[in-house]
């Protein structure tokens, strides 16, 4: 059962961010903008982590779970650190997939050529 919510609750991100596109006419530099900002929200106020249990990779894979990581590592850092763990908590989770991002890019960039 566990695939199957991933797959509606991933499916359903898609159809935000489809409506998102056609009826609101956003681009999508808006729409991940409000992706971000609403699993971080949702994480804030303690409803992201009982959605990543219920569906899994359908709520860790899309882009709202950034905004949910952002949160989730300025708060356990602000615990052990005070104020300054807000900031650095930030850096110190989402690190690790900005790094993979700027590598595998740099080894996409060097693999391919681009057309046009």
């Amino acid at each position: 059962m566990i695939f199957f919510w991933a797959f509606v609750v991933g499916g359903l991100f898609c159809v935000i961010g489809q409506i998102l596109f056609d009826v609101f006419k956003l681009n999508p530099g808006v729409a991940l903008t409000i992706f971000v900002v609403s699993g971080a929200v949702l994480e804030g106020i303690g409803l992201y982590r009982p959605l990543i249990n219920f569906a899994g990779a359908g709520a860790t894979v899309p882009i709202t779970n950034f905004g949910n990581q952002l949160v989730e590592g300025a708060m356990q850092e602000a615990e052990q650190h005070g104020l300054i763990g807000v900031v650095t908590g930030i850096f110190e989770v989402t690190s690790a997939g900005i790094s993979a991002a700027i590598i595998f890019g740099l080894i996409g960039a060097f693999l391919f050529k681009p057309k046009g």
